[in-house]
């Protein structure tokens, strides 16, 4: 008896083992799709330093975050380029003129908010996106550091 639970617990660790394994060769695999984009981050850079940011706090996000209706109403306007330089992230699965493709958005497609970049920033650093965690740190620093010299 006692060697057959010791069979079937051996057997359920392997098959959990095996488990985990596959799990995290997936995460791993759809992590790779994902990359910081380096127009959005040049564009936020420049748009703080023309004063075009919100320094509000921390967990203001949902209020600011602009809805679906406003997106597409954007990308009917401006087209998607211009709506990807409001993103960090970009997931390269999808093509150019999906909205699906562009991640981490930090702003309001006139201004950056900083509750946007600190969502941003904890989000990729839950996801261990740690090109987009550092562009959001960057940003952060700079809108703080902005904001103490206009005081």
């Amino acid at each position: 008896m006692k060697t057959m639970i010791l069979k079937s617990l051996c057997a359920c660790c392997i098959a959990a083992a095996t488990l985990l394994f596959a799990v995290g060769t997936m995460l791993a695999q759809s992590r790779t799709h994902l990359k910081l984009n380096e127009d959005a981050f040049a564009f936020a850079v420049q748009l703080v330093n023309q004063g075009h940011f919100i320094a509000d706090g921390k967990g203001g996000w949902s209020e600011h975050r602009t809805t679906t209706d406003e997106e597409n109403e954007f990308i009917r306007l401006h087209g998607f380029s211009e709506y990807a330089k409001w993103h960090l992230g970009i997931d390269d699965r999808y093509p150019e003129n999906a909205k699906r493709r562009y991640k981490f958005p930090y702003g309001d497609f006139k201004n950056i908010h900083r509750c946007g970049v600190l969502a941003v920033q904890t989000r990729a650093a839950e996801y261990r996106y740690s090109e987009i965690e550092n562009a959001a740190t960057q940003l952060k620093t700079m809108i703080e550091a902005t904001r103490n010299r206009t005081r």
